[in-house]
């Protein structure tokens, strides 16, 4: 199945997947600067603002960040909107890689929009139970990750597990994993992706920045793994089709660049969890796609930095008695604590996310 684009051009124009990302990429970015002013204003207009915790929860939170209250939020619909109407414009739609990707994305950006609308009406930083939270993220990465898994190719011989099927080590090789291991290993991952990438939409532009280059980042991944001559000489799983899924990275790039022009300090919208949980979703079946789901440790680096801050510092309360680690978890406000400027740690953490994308593109062409 041919994408839209390729029907309207002329003959074999956007037939390679790179030009079709890079089309995304800008029609994603057009859409988003397009529809931003007209939606930040429809926010403000319905009082959608960002509650933030109060002087009671957390006071030096509340003296750093007070200012920002009532920002608009639930900004998330411009990424995943924009993101969807270029994959869907751009993309080869017939293809499994890119259904599953929607799945993912589409979910758990309802699930986001839905915790902020809990958030806004309730005008606390409580939204959707954490239990409850968990499970439809469960549904959302089982049901992506098992579509992809049974989805059969055109060759009736071939069914796409046989090549998905298979995790790429850094400086070992790919090994292949049974359906009873990969399954659960990529939901786990969709999920730890999500939750990371939420966590870490604490400042103006965060998130949104990082996204950028972990997306590129993917987006190269996903060509090469969607080559047979550049996956064999690499020794990286080949998987037929992947490339498409640099369509889908590629519109995720453009619908963050967009959405950062308003969302950069200081911010005027905020992405929310509508945007955060999807973004985090959709590196998460990135990675599953490719094989490359090791790898998000380090491409997605600040993402996985920032969760396991939160981790470590709650295990740290439950299991030494009230001790902390640091000042604050997720670690970007630790620093904020100890005298930051906001813009700074935002700025080094967006230096920290380009370099780890490097070294991840290092670490998939060396191994």
């Amino acid at each position: 199945m041919h994408s839209v684009i390729e029907q309207f051009s002329p003959s074999g124009a956007f037939a390679e997947p790179a030009g079709r990302a890079l089309l995304a990429c800008l029609v994603s970015f057009a859409l988003t600067m397009i529809f931003a002013p007209r939606v930040i204003r429809a926010l403000i207009s319905l009082k959608i603002g960002q509650p933030i915790r109060t002087a009671e929860e957390v006071h030096k939170l509340a003296e750093l960040h007070g200012a920002k209250a009532g920002t608009p939020t639930m900004g998330g619909v411009l990424i995943v909107g924009s993101m969807t109407a270029a994959t869907l414009l751009c993309a080869r739609m017939g293809n499994p890689f890119i259904i599953a990707c929607l799945i993912v994305t589409l979910a758990l950006g309802l699930l986001g929009f839905r915790d902020d609308y809990l958030k806004v009406a309730k005008k606390t930083s409580d939204g959707i139970s954490a239990r409850k939270k968990l499970l439809v993220q469960f549904l959302a990465g089982l049901a992506g990750v098992t579509f992809l898994y049974l989805y059969p190719e055109g060759n009736p011989r071939v069914e796409l597990h046989d090549y998905i099927s298979s995790l790429f080590i850094p400086f070992y090789g790919q090994v292949n994993l049974p359906w009873f291991v990969y399954i659960p290993f990529g939901v786990v991952v969709v999920m730890s992706a999500s939750n990371a990438v939420n966590l870490t939409d604490g400042l103006d532009g965060l998130a949104s920045g990082c996204s950028v280059a972990t997306g590129i980042t993917y987006a190269i991944i996903a060509v090469l793994c969607g080559s047979w001559l550049t996956a064999d000489s690499l020794d990286i799983p080949f998987h037929p089709g992947a490339g498409e899924i640099s369509v889908f990275m590629m519109a995720l790039v453009g619908a963050c660049l967009g959405f950062l022009w308003h969302n950069c300090y200081p911010a005027r919208v905020f992405m929310g969890d509508t945007g955060s949980l999807a973004l985090g979703g959709a590196f998460g079946m990135a990675a599953v796609c490719t094989a490359q789901e090791l790898l998000f440790i380090v491409i997605g680096g600040v993402f996985v930095m920032e969760a396991a801050s939160v981790v470590l510092q709650v295990g740290s309360y439950k299991l030494r008695h009230g001790k902390r680690i640091f000042a604050m978890a997720p670690i970007h406000h630790h620093f904020e604590l100890k005298g930051w400027k906001e813009t700074q740690v935002i700025a080094r953490f967006w230096m920290i996310s380009l370099l780890l994308a490097f070294l991840g593109l290092f670490l998939i062409t060396t191994a």
